[in-house]
């Protein structure tokens, strides 16, 4: 439920304004929309402006990793040393993996190799081969602040159903961006992943989702990859959260390991691929905060 403030007291979001001056007359909007049967994000999921400035400086770890992870990866690589190189440029900038001991994980990334759907381990016995296409998901703490994307690496020549499967999960998300604005919906994401992916051929996983992010890891709102225009929660400037559509080119069944509880995988054995990228609602759009 929205807070209840008086108009001349400190807003709730801290920054240092009246009430009446800052978020008064949105919490009014949400208000009647939420009074129309409308879902609407608590406070919780709307950041102020010294947040969002200390989540984009943690986003500029996350992209270095990434950028560096570019420019090594190739055949050959034993994907442990992305993980090397994931802790050599984090801790190097002054933060922290966020993945690292995270309810248990044992390490500072994840390294998803073509079945891999999310959650792969990184392991100096799994090595890089032509023809692989590899999703890392690098996720970093900064001050405190989170920031979390990912990238589709294809190793060497990768056939062409393997280059539509990363470039139409691509495209989703592109496509998905288009639809975050102020007083959308975040059912809008989901329909036209879903949407695109369909019409391409390939399926979405349901099970796993986007997520808020930024003063905490794993935040809400849940992030659906599937849904239906003009439905789910309303978008409102100042929420931060991920869009990360997993892809498959068989069927969206997927599982997990029984051996490790992590690792998720196609159950037909085809190949999945995943972008990410952190959005901010702003008052006109959005903006892409890592990727």
């Amino acid at each position: 439920m929205l807070e209840k403030l008086g108009r001349n007291l400190p807003c709730w979001c801290g920054s240092g304004k009246k009430y009446k001056n800052c978020h008064y007359n949105m919490d009014m909007h949400l208000e009647a929309l939420a009074e129309n049967g409308e879902e609407v994000p608590t406070h919780r999921m709307i950041k102020n402006a010294d947040q969002i400035a200390r989540i984009k400086e943690s986003c500029k770890v996350n992209l270095a990793v990434l950028d560096a992870v570019g420019k090594e990866i190739g055949p050959g690589m034993p994907t442990s040393r992305i993980n090397e190189i994931v802790n050599d440029v984090t801790y190097s900038m002054g933060g922290i993996p966020a993945p690292l001991h995270y309810e248990g994980y044992p390490y500072s990334v994840c390294t998803s190799v073509n079945e891999q759907v999310c959650h792969g381990f990184p392991s100096k016995h799994v090595i890089l081969r032509e023809g692989d296409i590899v999703n890392v998901d690098c996720s970093s703490i900064l001050d405190g602040y989170y920031s979390d994307s990912s990238r589709m690496y294809c190793i060497g020549e990768v056939s062409d159903a393997k280059k539509k499967l990363v470039q139409v999960t691509y495209e989703c998300v592109q496509l998905a961006l288009e639809q975050v604005k102020p007083w959308g919906h975040l059912g809008d994401i989901g329909a036209v992943i879903e949407q695109h992916a369909k019409e391409n051929g390939f399926s979405v996983v349901e099970e796993i989702g986007g997520h808020g992010c930024g003063l905490e890891f794993h935040e809400d709102p849940f992030v659906r990859h599937v849904g239906r225009f003009g439905t789910g929660m309303v978008l409102v400037p100042g929420m931060i959260f991920t869009i990360e559509p997993m892809i498959n080119m068989g069927k969206k069944d997927v599982f997990t390991s029984r051996v490790n509880n992590w690792e998720v995988s196609t159950v037909d054995g085809l190949p999945s691929a995943q972008w990410e990228d952190m959005v901010l609602v702003t008052e006109t759009g959005y903006e892409i905060l890592s990727w």
